[in-house]
């Protein structure tokens, strides 16, 4: 075993910088840790994810409303019958 004396102490082992208990902490590095820039950038990416799945939305509710038309035109050709036209009331 080493004698006492040998061994480090912490504080030699790891300085700290030095530190004042009233220095201000520097205001460019509180405006890039600022949560109001982030919660604005978070705000902007939802705003666009949310544009995106309306328009996803949109864009499968239109497809799928011609594809089940065109299956049901496909179905009644596919009977054998001849007026398959889709016929709309009058107004």
């Amino acid at each position: 075993m080493a004698p006492p004396s040998d061994k480090v102490s912490m504080s030699e082992a790891d300085p700290k910088p030095d530190l004042k208990p009233d220095s201000k902490p520097d205001p460019v590095d509180e405006a890039k840790a600022s949560p109001k820039s982030q919660s604005g950038d978070s705000r902007r990416g939802a705003v666009a994810g949310l544009i995106i799945a309306a328009v996803l939305l949109a864009v499968g509710l239109w497809l799928a409303r011609d594809l089940t038309a065109a299956s049901k035109m496909q179905d009644c050709l596919m009977s054998g019958r001849r007026n398959c036209d889709v016929i709309e009331p009058a107004r």
